[in-house]
């Protein structure tokens, strides 16, 4: 078969697949529609680059096709053309042209790599959280409120976030898609910083961007941009007191099993997700879709449902996690399991 049969062939597919593959993916997953001022103008370099390209595509093509039309031979022409090498004007022409373009786009990427690395960790009027990265969920500490959570970020619209992030085990990567770019939590120790703010109030979503092991796919985070008044109001009810379960049985083999790793309010401990609220959360475990969440999940599931099913077996649905199973390694009943999931889907907090 002749190329020029094949390409003609397989031109329609490719086109076609090109078609069905720019359907893929989450709206919520995408640099292409920015909430915040970090990600509009990581967008807007997108953008330059991409017309530079095409400026310089249609240029170059043009040129191409001209030349190929004006000084294709003509019929009986036998005569060398007139050859323009060595041309030193033309040769100034072709490499002025792309250091200007470079230069345009070297000084708007700089101006932008600075805006955006600006340390705000100083500022009285930013929101000051400590962002740590574990296999596979996130954890977030806002050192001047006292509080400790996790998978859900909740940060006031209109200020600035400032970001310092490091690793409990291995290389992470923290992204936001719609508020900021990625940001890698280093294993040697190395304290990044950044920052970012939502102009908006919404349900964000955050994802690792960094293969980090067996449930890479499955480390989510939310990042939930509330008015100002309503992260008061988050921050008051996360250091209130919590109720306890009301089974004295069941609320002994929480203690002693679930307390000694998570912490639920004033009690427990920090090694596990801090659990307090969890039934306001948009998930449990980052990838169990809450069907009462204000993200509006399209998959979701009541919330003790999904308690229930990660209590019962969490390597099924996150592997490779490090929590001990509920009911082979600390033997919990599925009464005990039923009993916990829904004191813990009740634990919600009014904000």
């Amino acid at each position: 078969m002749k190329p020029w049969k094949a390409v003609k062939r397989l031109l329609p597919l490719f086109a076609g697949l090109s078609l069905l593959l720019s359907a893929c993916g989450r709206e919520d997953l995408s640099v292409l529609r920015p909430q915040g001022p970090v990600a509009e103008g990581q967008l807007g370099l997108i953008k330059l680059s991409i017309s530079i390209m095409i400026v310089v595509m249609l240029i170059v093509f043009g040129i191409a096709a001209y030349v190929l039309v004006k000084y294709r031979r003509k019929p009986g022409q036998t005569e060398v053309p007139k050859q323009v090498e060595g041309n030193f004007k033309l040769e100034i022409i072709w490499t002025a042209i792309p250091l200007v373009l470079v230069l345009i786009l070297a000084v708007a990427t700089v101006q932008k790599v600075f805006a955006i690395g600006e340390d705000y960790s100083k500022d009285k009027n930013a929101v000051k959280i400590k962002v740590t990265s574990h296999q596979f969920w996130w954890e977030f500490t806002y050192p001047d409120y006292g509080i400790t959570t996790a998978q859900d970020m909740v940060i006031p619209t209109g200020k600035k976030i400032a970001l310092e992030l490091k690793t409990a085990d291995v290389l992470h990567s923290f992204w936001v898609p719609s508020l900021a770019g990625k940001i890698d939590t280093n294993t040697d120790g190395t304290i990044n910083k950044a920052w970012l703010e939502a102009s908006r109030e919404g349900v964000f979503l955050g994802k690792c961007a960094e293969l980090c092991g067996k449930s890479h796919a499955f480390m989510e985070f939310r990042v939930k941009a509330v008015s100002e008044d309503s992260f008061n109001k988050w921050v008051d009810a996360m250091k209130a007191p919590v109720q306890t379960i009301a089974d004295p049985e069941v609320a002994e083999v929480f203690k002693t099993q679930c307390l000694s790793c998570h912490a639920v309010g004033d009690q427990g401990g920090p090694v596990g997700p801090n659990l307090t609220g969890i039934g306001s959360r948009e998930t449990v475990a980052s990838i169990l879709h809450n069907s009462e969440a204000s993200g509006k999940p399209v998959d979701g599931k009541p919330i003790k449902d999904n308690l229930v099913e990660w209590l019962t077996d969490p390597q099924k649905v996150k592997p490779g996690n490090k929590m001990p199973n509920p009911k082979e390694d600390l033997g919990l009943t599925d009464d005990q399991i039923d009993a916990i999931a829904d004191y813990l889907a009740n634990s919600k907090l009014s904000y």
